[in-house]
């Protein structure tokens, strides 16, 4: 059974550890089942690749790769600062709530 995580597609968020500690970018992907998401520009991994039609040279490509969900964390469009994520009820559907400011974080 997939877990619903608290950062999803879209999200600014900051990385707080690994190699990439203090990098902030967009949340490209997630991946519920494994706990894992794709940052851009966080975790960079090179790939060897095979001549196709999309990649006619083919050769090694940079690309992002996956980092665990526990080493992220949100950061708020209100106040611009990383946050934790509480969730509220409003007319049925859960919404993300940000911790240090009070405000809505899904719009």
């Amino acid at each position: 059974m997939a877990k619903s995580l608290t950062v999803r597609k879209g999200d600014k968020v900051r990385v707080i550890a690994g190699k990439d500690k203090g990098k902030e970018g967009k949340v490209l992907r997630s991946i519920p089942e494994r706990e894992r998401i794709v940052v851009e520009n966080v975790a960079m991994m090179k790939k060897a690749t095979r001549p196709s039609q999309r990649n006619q040279q083919g050769g090694i490509i940079e690309m992002e790769g996956t980092i665990h969900v526990s080493n992220v964390m949100l950061m708020c469009p209100s106040c611009g600062e990383p946050t934790r994520a509480a969730r509220r009820r409003v007319d049925g559907a859960r919404i993300r709530v940000c911790k240090k400011c009070g405000k809505d974080i899904d719009k």
